[in-house]
């Protein structure tokens, strides 16, 4: 390619990524590469199928404006799958002087050579497949380790560590926590991680990325491209999975879960709920997720947040080295910041720009009013229909299973029914899934169950106290 066509190439990629966007470029365009320009034709290579069926059904004509716009007399674009290896040869430059040799490292590598390279995507797969963007800052290294995620880490480091062909010990590997807990800094912690070499391709996807993916591909007739391009990964991680709609897009999920599983595939999965509440879901997804290794993350703990304020730090400090915030300052973010683990990466940065927008040292005053917004009540215990049924079998002294079976006597009849109740009243769930959770019940019945209870409790002192301290011993 001469510097002319290279130079051309290098301002039709400016206005391709000024057309569609960052997002869409790199996720489609990043690996596309000018083979050569003959006549009124220009021939690009992509590295897959899949890659070169997407760009031709969404942005054939698009790619062809941008050529036309720097060269009128071009009325063909040509797009092939090129080999993952050239055959050309090596060109050889002549030596530089002394003084303009770039500086090179103990190994010999130019310290430019090894810059491009820690700054590289991730792996070409991951580009190609439009896999959802990864945040470099989103490690194992980076990640705080506390009593509340040491399983999960553990177990995201041994599938992170695998090898092609190594027996796969948790599958699906399925994480999940409230909101902030860390759920997506370790699954794309194992995408970094399983992509630093050749040997295995991982792909991170959020469930919208999915669901865009599988609709627009059934659009475009290019479905089984897209089903061909997801099986042949050999580590699929999903974030957010509680998003995932559809019936559709939740039947080939399903299919795209059992051909990796049963291929000896890795996946990995995130929601903020375990697979049992996941009520959006079909049965058969619920039963395959709840199969692998099901691992929750629980709150920060006081310790755990100051060893992520500290990191924080940390890492500001890597590019402003005169930050510095005291340890008292930080034990009062630690102590009253309990919410979630942005909330205290918020305060880090707040504290960062008064600091420097006001030249100003970080002082616990200064700490208090900038962060008193983030100091947030302490959020009410989440119940679940599982603690629910064991307290009221054991305050009516009946076991879980008679509160589930189809029993009728008037000692099971009435504590099922506060047991409704109670689900109804402290939980989110709605009636449909009330029912399923009491044995597969119909909502009307729960309903009816609900409208009992409501009216007892109205008139009957002795219930309606049973059940406050009902209540009382769920929410403690």
């Amino acid at each position: 390619m001469t510097n002319i066509e290279q130079d051309r190439w290098s301002r039709v990629k400016g206005r391709l990524r000024s057309s569609v966007g960052e997002d869409v470029y790199t996720s489609w365009f990043a690996r596309m590469d000018l083979e050569s320009v003959q006549d009124e034709s220009v021939h690009l290579s992509v590295p897959t199928r899949f890659l070169k069926s997407w760009i031709q059904a969404h942005y054939a004509d698009r790619v062809l404006t941008c050529w036309q716009a720097e060269m009128p007399e071009v009325h063909r674009v040509d797009l092939t799958v090129r080999t993952a290896m050239r055959c050309a040869a090596p060109v050889k430059e002549a030596p530089a002087p002394a003084d303009q040799r770039r500086p090179e490292r103990a190994d010999g590598r130019p310290a430019s050579e090894l810059r491009a390279t820690a700054t590289a995507p991730v792996s070409a797969s991951h580009d190609a497949l439009g896999g959802s963007p990864l945040d470099p800052r989103l490690t194992f290294a980076s990640f705080v380790i506390g009593r509340s995620n040491t399983l999960a880490h553990a177990a995201a480091r041994q599938v992170a560590e695998g090898r092609r062909g190594d027996a796969v010990m948790f599958n699906p590997l399925y994480i999940h926590a409230g909101v902030g807990l860390g759920k997506t800094h370790l699954l794309q912690a194992v995408t970094w991680a399983g992509n630093s070499g050749a040997e295995r391709k991982v792909l991170y996807l959020t469930a919208e990325k999915f669901m865009y993916g599988f609709v627009a591909a059934l659009k475009t007739q290019t479905a089984l491209a897209f089903k061909e391009a997801l099986r042949g990964i050999d580590v699929l991680v999903i974030d957010d999975l509680q998003f995932l709609q559809g019936k559709s897009t939740q039947a080939e999920f399903c299919h795209t879960l059992n051909a990796l599983i049963d291929a000896g595939r890795q996946v990995v999965i995130a929601a903020d709920r375990p697979p049992s509440d996941l009520e959006s879901l079909d049965d058969r997804v619920r039963s395959r997720l709840a199969g692998g290794l099901v691992v929750e993350m629980g709150s920060l703990g006081e310790e755990l947040r100051l060893g992520i304020l500290k990191s924080r730090v940390a890492a500001a400090r890597a590019h402003h080295a005169s930050f510095d915030v005291p340890e008292p300052v930080l034990d009062y973010l630690a102590r009253t910041i309990t919410h979630n683990g942005r909330d205290l990466e918020g305060a880090i940065n707040r504290l960062l720009a008064h600091s420097k927008l006001n030249a100003q040292p970080v002082t616990l005053e200064m700490a208090e009013r900038e962060v008193r917004d983030l100091i947030r009540p302490q959020e009410p215990k989440r119940i679940k229909i599982e603690d629910i049924q064991r307290v009221v079998a054991r305050q009516y002294n009946v076991s879980r299973s008679d509160l589930l079976s189809s029993r009728r006597t008037a000692n099971v009849v009435r504590p099922r029914q506060v047991a409704m109740y109670l689900a109804k009243t402290l939980t989110l769930r709605s009636l449909p899934e009330i029912g399923r959770r009491f044995g597969g019940r119909d909502h009307t019945t729960v309903l009816h169950a609900v409208r009992k209870i409501e009216a007892l409790v109205a008139r009957d002192t002795a219930l309606s106290e049973e059940v406050e301290s009902l209540k009382r011993q769920l929410q403690e």
